[in-house]
This record gives structure tokens, C-alpha cells and sequence, in this order.
């Protein structure tokens, strides 16, 4: 498989895994008395929509004109309120220091190796800002600064990422991404003579990015109005006439993408109908001859991704198999009649494979625990790749024809650890390790299964300190996620850690929506289903309280995107069972959201109100439709921004107006409105540091912490 797919499976898949956790520090005392001004005035203009029969009135859509003038002054007096909360509470400074201690560490990405050299992401905590793509020339080599992204911004909100290395390492294509947008303008740079080069593609959304083995060219995907589309470009022509591969007749709502194989004479091109979609169609073009390209995968009901290892395509599928299996196919003879299957459905989840040194890696995820197992290409099993905690093994990034890989281990309270490995004898060891100040062996992580209320078993991750006194008195911050078939595993956060030095309890509940026990569990929480999403979350919390854990006013719970409609629609069904919500980059107003950004992605997940029956369970779970006046509802703090390009900000502007509004209890409504950061972060460190003090303040206000 090539090295562009793997990293594209990462960025698409796991960029989710993406940060789950937020630091907290936690000391027995009294809620700090601090006296909430109220908030600033919202004007209301109803606007009334029927729907299917059904009378809806919104009373701040006026809010969803992001540029308007009235708009922006509300937003910037929104924030001013909430500094006017946040900045007054005593101790802020000291937890600042804090914060700055365990945010400013030296980290290092897994390397992507190309003919020898090795390209990284690395940043020193002491003295830089934002994360540089070095090289080394060999394993042991000096580490060279390739792209730095301070220089390109006085505030450090640009950033950079790799999107694609020749296979001679001499050439890399990097993305350029201001402030926390999806859209990035792409470069290339001659790495040994240390220049950049004429091309380039202008900013945009788009969809990875393979250079050909000669160097001659490169394919991408660009998402345009019409539709995604995939163009090749020839080097030092003009953009302009680059030429359109395929995505004709194809709308905005699809995603699609290709990938090159090692050798540059496949080109891969997957095309999803929509994010986590039921459908998904595969099909090859043949660099080496003038035909056109031809469809593996149509009119299939299930989800496949491919990558080329060798002369195999290899194709990952959930089709007549929930938990997935793995085919093997000549991709210049892909009819369906000789697919050979060599490994089988089994207990345990497919969550993903990769190609290295003659080899498959197979991930595997079975009670939300992962290993990883190397196989020979015709289905036979070598060796596993396990530890013996709790914890995520990463899937191995390498080349087909290189001996060389790399894979990570973490846990919650064990930092990330990239490891060197052999695929011959199966030897690791540590190429990188991130340094943290924490001790790991003080704290336990334990899985606990609870029942949620149509009694589905669901599990849950639990981390305290070992000596622990469950008296119910412990502030406990509760996470999950429940959407898009994405599995939430255990992953290392200084700040979850730093929170469980204090005495905090940290807990992630593995709800279904997720992918952790296959496509059935997926579907069990999409669409129609998707209130036991929300009731699995609700059980999870009643579980921490009835079981000594906490009680509801030391219980805070926080989400983002997908996690954000979490919070919000379980603070409007149970609002009594929490303290404290922090909802970020939030889907809220689900009668509407498909109308805005790249919304019609997630069309297959929710459904869509425009149809009758699917509208009809969209309203009786749709947070921004469930406010209530006068309700007692939880302390929020809602978080978002400007360059949130993939959940349009309108949703928390208005839910932020609308609780206001409404609260009738005298805890703060707080939004916390950024002009440049978004749902693809973008943020410099001491930006991190200041978003994190916000949040932490609040919490160990409302949670009766110390600060």
C-alpha cells in the first residue's frame, strides 16, 4: 500500500483521535463565590417554519449571518462577558503556570520514510510555538528543519502539513492552513536544494495529494462546488490546465480520494457516499496504459477501502461482515468471481490495515482493546503486536519494500511511544518517546460495563489515582462520542494527567455511533437510532454517581463536533445530572444543519429534514429545538470559532443566545468565540495555554475545585 494512502487513512480516520481530554486540577474546598452579571442582551426576530405539518419558531436566525455588522458586535460582547467571569476568578494565574508546565513539552511525530530519509513533525515545549516538519537522512542522523511555519505568521496561527514525499525523498508537498480551517494552500519543496518549487495549488479543501515515482507530476482531489473531483498535474505547467481524472457527475456531498500505488502504475480511487456512509465505490485506473478508469467496487452495499501492495489490491470491507474482512485481488483482473478472501470475519474489528516490508498489518479492536497482527499476503498469521496494559497500539506505517516500520503505543497515563520495527524478525525498540512529568505507575485504568436503558451492555473507560476514596465526592469529567463509526481508545493527554494527579476521575464511555464492535454497533447509534446514543451517555453518568464515583453537581461532561451534539441534547433531556458542560465546535441545530459548509457529508449519519420521516426523530432529539424556558440547566461553556470551515459556528452562536435566554437557574451560559481557530485546531502554544485556563477555570469553579 502506498505511503500517501496510509497517511490519508490516518488524517481521514484518525485525525479524530483525534485530542478527547482537557486538564484539571482538583482540590477538596468551597464553590469560590463569584457573582455572575448577566448576560448581554440578544434581540429576538422570530422566524416560523412549518415543516411537515410541524410549526417551528427560531428566534435567532439572524445569528447565522457570520459577517453581518450586528453579528460580529454580539460576538465580540459575548466574549467580553466571558472574560469578565473568567479573568475574575481568584488563582488564575497560578493554575496558568500550571497549564504551561504540561503543555509545553517537546513533542515528535511517527516518521514517514522515503528512500532512506525520515520526515516528522517535531516541536520543542520550551521555545517554539507550532510544530516543524524536519528530515533525517538516516535513523541516527541530525535532525534538519525542512518547513518552519513560525515566519509565516506574526501571531502563529498558520500552520503546516505533510501531504505527500517522493519516493526518493527529494521532494515534499506540505499544505499551509491558517488558523483552524480545512482549507490549505498546498506547496512543493526541493528538499536538497532547499528551495521552494513554482507549483502549487491555491487554497482549498482537498483530499491528499500522490507525487509519481518520476516525479513528473502528482494526482489530487480537490473539493470544488460541483463536487470532488480528482486532476493530475504536470510539474511547471500552469494550474489552469490541469487535467480532471474523474469525479464528473458526482455532488458535493461525496468525498473522494486516490492514492498511488509504490510503484506509480496504480491509481486507487475511493469514493464514499458521504462520512461513514453504507456505500462506497472503488475503482482503478492503470498508469501504464491509455485505458480508462474501471470500477472494482458498484453497487455494493457496504463500506470498502484499498491500497495497492505489490501486484495485490488488497480491499478492507464491512460487506456481509459487521466486523470486517480482508479480500485480495489482481487489480488487472478485479471481477468480483476472483476476489479471494484471506482473513475472515472473526470477534474481533477490523479497524484499519496497512503494507510494510512483504507484510499486512491488521488492526484489530476487540472489547475496545487494539493489537495489532502482522500476516503473510495470502492470509497467513505471523506475529502480534500487543502490550500487556490497557492501551491503543497504532497501525504501522511503512513501505511495501522497505524492512523498515513504525508503530505507537499509549495509554491514558502512559505517554506516546513511537517504536522502530523489524518486520523480518519482529524486533522494536523506542525511536521516540514523549517526555512528560507525570508518574504513571500512581494511577490504574480499569474497564467497567454498564447498561444502558433498553439494557445493552456498553463499557467504559475509568481512570482515577490507585488510592482513590470512592465516597461520591470525586469532580469527574465524563467524554464520548457515539458517531461516524469512530472507535474511542485509550490515549495519553498531559492534561487528563494532570487532572488525575489532583484527584480527578476521568472516564470515557465507548457509546454506540462508535465503531468499536463493528458495523452493527455503528448502526445501533445512527439515524433513527440515534437516541441511544444519547441514553447510553445518561446511563454512563448515572453509573459514575450510583457507583461512588461522584454525584451530579461534581459531574462535568464534555464534546466536540459529533461529542458536541452529545452534550448538547443530554443537557437538554437530563440537565440535573450535571455540574458543569463544555460543548465545542458543536452540531446543535439539527432541523438545519444540513444546509451549511460540507454539512451533507454527514446526511447518511443523521438523515435529513427535508425527508418526513427522518425529520420526525431529528426534532425530538435536536438540542437547539429542546431548550426549554426556564429550565435549571447546567454551567456551559461553549467554544468556537471563525475558521471552523467543517460545523458551521452559527450553531453555538445561537445555542449560546438561546440558553441565555432561557436558563432559569443562576449558573453562566459563557461562549467563548475565536476568530482563527476551528475545527483543524491551528492554534500556537501559548494560545492552547490560555483556551485551556478558560476551560479549567470554569470547571474547578463550577466543580468546587481549587484554582
Amino acid at each position: 500500500m502506498s505511503k500517501k494512502r496510509h497517511v490519508l487513512i490516518v488524517q481521514s480516520f484518525f485525525s479524530l483521535l483525534f485530542s478527547i481530554s482537557i486538564l484539571f486540577t482538583i482540590q477538596s474546598c468551597q464553590k469560590e463565590r463569584v457573582e455572575v452579571p448577566l448576560p448581554p442582551e440578544t434581540k429576538v426576530v422570530n422566524v416560523i417554519d412549518n415543516l411537515h405539518g410541524v410549526e417551528i419558531v427560531d428566534s435567532f436566525r439572524w445569528l447565522e449571518d457570520q459577517e453581518s455588522l450586528e453579528t460580529r458586535e454580539w460576538i465580540k460582547k459575548q466574549n467580553e462577558y466571558t472574560d469578565s467571569i473568567l479573568y475574575s476568578l481568584s488563582g488564575r494565574e497560578k493554575l496558568k503556570d500550571l497549564v504551561s508546565k504540561l503543555i509545553k513539552i517537546d513533542t515528535i511525530s511517527m516518521p514517514i520514510e522515503a528512500s532512506g530519509r525520515f520526515f516528522f513533525y517535531k516541536r520543542s515545549g520550551a521555545s517554539q510555538e507550532l510544530s516543524i516538519i524536519y528530515m533525517r537522512k538516516r535513523v541516527d542522523g541530525q535532525d534538519e528543519v525542512i518547513i518552519d511555519p513560525h515566519p509565516m505568521s506574526e501571531d502563529r496561527t498558520t500552520s503546516v502539513n505533510i501531504q505527500d514525499i517522493s519516493k526518493d525523498g527529494t521532494i515534499l508537498a506540505y499544505g499551509v492552513r491558517k488558523g483552524g480551517e480545512d482549507e490549505v494552500e498546498i506547496k512543493l519543496f526541493d528538499v536538497d536544494a532547499k528551495k521552494e518549487l513554482p507549483d502549487s495549488l491555491p487554497r482549498a479543501r482537498y483530499f491528499g495529494l500522490s507525487i509519481t515515482p518520476e516525479k513528473n507530476g502528482f494526482f489530487y482531489t480537490k473539493h470544488e462546488e460541483e463536487g470532488p473531483r480528482i486532476y493530475y498535474h504536470e510539474m511547471s505547467t500552469n494550474v489552469a490546465d490541469d487535467q480532471e481524472i474523474f469525479g464528473k457527475g458526482y455532488g458535493p456531498e461525496m468525498i473522494l480520494f486516490g492514492s498511488l500505488s509504490e510503484d506509480g502504475r496504480w491509481l486507487v480511487i475511493t469514493v464514499m457516499y458521504g462520512s461513514a456512509a453504507d456505500k462506497t465505490e472503488i475503482f482503478l485506473k492503470d498508469l501504464s496504459t491509455n485505458k480508462p478508469v474501471y470500477p472494482v467496487v458498484k453497487d455494493i452495499p457496504g463500506r470498502f477501502f484499498g491500497g495497492i501492495a505489490g501486484d495485490t489490491l488488497f480491499l478492507q470491507t464491512n460487506w456481509k461482515a459487521s466486523n470486517g474482512r480482508i479480500f485480495a485481488i489482481n487489480p488487472a483482473n478485479p471481477e468480483r468471481e476472483n476476489w479471494r478472501e484471506i482473513l475472515p470475519e472473526s470477534d474481533a474489528v477490523i479497524r484499519g490495515f496497512s503494507a510494510a516490508g512483504g507484510k499486512l498489518f491488521i488492526s484489530y479492536l476487540k472489547n475496545v482493546k487494539t493489537n495489532v497482527v502482522v500476516f503473510e499476503p495470502d492470509g497467513t498469521r505471523i506475529r502480534e503486536i500487543s502490550f500487556p496494559t490497557i492501551g491503543t497500539v497504532s497501525g504501522v506505517r511503512g513501505r511495501w519494500e522497505s524492512n523498515e516500520a513504525f508503530f505507537l503505543f499509549t495509554s491514558f497515563h502512559i505517554p506516546t511511544t513511537i517504536y522502530r520495527y523489524d518486520v523480518k524478525s519482529g524486533n522494536k525498540e523506542v525511536w521516540a518517546r514523549i517526555i512528560v512529568p507525570i508518574e504513571s505507575d500512581k494511577f490504574e485504568v480499569k474497564q467497567v460495563w454498564y447498561e444502558s436503558k433498553d439494557g445493552t451492555k456498553v463499557p467504559m473507560f475509568i481512570v482515577h489515582a490507585k488510592n482513590i476514596k470512592l465516597d461520591g465526592s470525586n469532580p469527574t469529567l465524563l467524554t464520548g462520542y457515539g458517531g461516524f463509526n469512530a472507535s474511542l481508545t485509550p490515549g495519553f493527554s498531559a492534561r487528563a494527567a494532570a487532572w488525575l494527579e489532583r484527584g480527578g476521575i476521568f472516564a470515557v464511555a465507548n457509546l454506540r455511533g462508535g465503531g468499536e464492535f463493528g458495523e452493527e454497533w455503528h448502526r445501533a447509534g445512527m439515524r433513527e437510532n440515534k437516541q441511544n446514543v444519547f441514553d447510553d451517555f445518561i446511563s454512563a453518568a448515572e453509573y459514575l454517581a450510583s457507583n461512588g464515583y461522584t454525584k451530579p453537581e461534581k459531574l462535568a461532561i464534555r464534546g466536540g463536533s459529533n461529542g458536541g451534539l452529545l452534550v448538547g441534547a443530554v443537557m437538554t433531556q437530563r440537565p440535573e445530572l450535571f455540574g458543569a458542560v463544555i460543548c465545542t465546535y458543536p452540531l446543535l441545530g439539527m432541523i438545519r444543519y444540513h444546509k451549511f459548509l460540507v454539512a451533507k457529508y454527514w446526511v447518511p449519519e443523521y438523515g435529513s429534514s427535508e425527508d418526513p420521516e427522518q425529520f420526525k426523530y431529528i426534532y425530538t432529539y435536536s438540542p437547539y429545538q429542546k431548550v426549554k424556558k426556564d429550565i435549571e440547566y447546567p454551567a456551559v461553556l461553549f467554544i468556537t470559532g471563525d475558521a471552523d470551515t467543517r460545523v458551521d459556528p452559527l450553531h453555538a452562536r445561537k445555542m449560546t443566545a438561546l440558553m441565555q435566554a432561557s436558563t432559569g437557574s443562576d449558573k453562566p451560559v459563557m461562549l467563548r468565540y475565536h476568530i482563527k481557530a476551528g475545527h483543524s485546531g491551528g492554534r500556537p502554544v501559548s494560545q492552547q495555554i490560555e483556551d485551556l485556563t478558560d476551560s479549567l477555570s470554569f470547571l474547578l469553579w463550577q466543580l468546587e475545585g481549587k484554582l
